[in-house]
C-alpha cells in the first residue's frame, strides 16, 4: 500500500497539470540549433528548438513525447525560458539535477516550481525523463555561436 500511495504523490495533481500544458510545444520554424534527447530507459524525447542573443533565450520551441515527470520539468522550463539568460537555465538544471540525486533542496526564485519534483528523487528510473529539457536546451544553446535568429 505504501508504495501505492508514493506513486499517487509522485503523479500529484500538480505534476498533471504541468504536464496538460507545456508551454512552447511548437517547434520554430528557423531555429538556430536543435537539440533531441532520448532517455533509453524509458523511450522519452525531448526536441528543443532555440534562438540565443547575447547569451539569453529569444525564442523557444520544444517537442515532448515523455512520460508526465518529463513533461512537467519541460513545462516548468518552458514557463520561464524565454528572457532566460543561459546561466539561469544551466543554474536551474543544476539545481534539478542535486534535488534528484543528492537529496538538496528545491531551488529557489526563477526555478522555485521545481519544487513539485522532489518526490521523484526516490524513483531514479524517471531521473532521466526529468532532465531531458534541460539538457537539450542547453546543449541546443551551446552549440550557438554569435548569431542570432533569422528574424531578431
Amino acid at each position: 500500500m505504501a508504495e501505492s500511495a508514493d506513486l499517487i504523490n509522485l503523479y500529484s495533481k500538480r505534476i498533471l497539470a504541468l504536464a496538460a500544458g507545456v508551454p512552447h510545444a511548437e517547434r520554430l520554424a528557423e531555429p538556430q540549433a536543435s537539440s533531441t534527447k532520448r532517455s533509453p530507459l524509458c523511450g522519452s524525447t525531448v526536441t528543443v528548438d532555440v534562438c540565443v542573443e547575447r547569451g539569453q533565450v529569444v525564442d523557444f520551441g520544444q517537442d515532448v513525447k515523455a512520460c508526465a515527470l518529463g513533461q512537467a520539468s519541460a513545462a516548468i522550463l518552458g514557463e520561464h525560458v524565454i528572457g532566460a539568460k543561459l546561466s539561469d537555465i544551466r543554474n536551474g538544471r543544476e539545481a534539478l539535477y542535486a534535488m534528484l540525486k543528492h537529496g538538496a533542496d528545491a531551488p529557489e526564485g526563477m526555478w522555485s516550481g521545481l519544487e513539485v519534483m522532489t518526490p521523484a528523487k526516490d524513483y531514479k528510473n524517471r531521473h532521466a525523463s526529468i532532465m531531458l529539457a534541460w539538457d537539450a536546451t542547453l546543449e541546443a544553446a551551446d552549440s550557438i555561436g554569435a548569431s542570432a535568429c533569422a528574424d531578431g
